[in-house]
């Protein structure tokens, strides 16, 4: 079976929200295991040394099995809870989402700090980018120069990344090959050079491609 995809926010994004004196600001970022995930936190907590809290929420693996959530004081349920159930119907994961708070003196209640928890961590994640993580195959391609054309265009069609290039008695392209795309692929390259090209496969990589906004 194949590796799955995985739909993630690619680097860090930061938002901001205010609302009665208090200061909300989402700082969400790629992560891949809970070492990183602490290791973001622990670097947002030193940024904004001075907030009374940074509640936090994450989501890892595939299916976003791994989850963990924290109040950071706040009343239970009204930060950390919420921050995580944005993040869930994103349907992103390998993702932290920190909502750090600067108290402005005047209290929300319980209700009011759901719901400007949760509006921070939205925008939060429309200030990211995102990206799916998608598996392919590193392949070398050797063929003749008669063939460059036709074979570029059909590596664009394919959706085929052509990593770098090598030009001496043939042409060499270094790819990566979504994975589903392989089988086609390789039939297409019998096909257009007469059985003449050298598809060789590699190691299988996961390429981050970020969705156009």
């Amino acid at each position: 079976m194949g590796e799955s995809i995985i739909t993630s926010v690619f680097g860090k994004a930061e938002a901001e929200y205010a609302i009665k004196k208090s200061r909300f600001i989402a700082t969400v970022q790629e992560i891949t295991n809970e070492e990183m995930a602490q290791h973001v936190l622990e670097e947002t907590k030193k940024c904004f040394w001075d907030a009374r809290h940074h509640c936090y929420a994450w989501q890892i693996g595939p299916a976003g099995q791994l989850q963990k959530s924290n109040d950071d004081g706040e009343p239970a349920g009204t930060a950390g809870r919420p921050i995580l159930e944005v993040l869930r119907k994103t349907g992103i994961t390998n993702t932290i989402v920190i909502v750090t708070r600067y108290f402005g003196g005047i209290k929300l209640g319980a209700s009011g700090l759901i719901r400007a928890y949760s509006h921070t961590a939205a925008l939060g994640l429309e200030a990211a980018q995102i990206a799916d993580y998608i598996p392919h195959r590193a392949a070398l391609l050797t063929f003749d120069y008669t063939f460059m054309n036709m074979l570029e265009r059909r590596l664009a069609a394919e959706q085929i990344i052509i990593t770098d290039r090598e030009f001496s008695n043939a042409v060499t392209f270094h790819l990566h090959i979504p994975q589903e795309h392989i089988e086609k692929f390789q039939t297409a390259v019998t096909n257009l050079t007469n059985g003449t090209a050298v598809l060789e496969l590699k190691d299988m990589v996961t390429i981050p491609i970020i969705r156009k906004t």
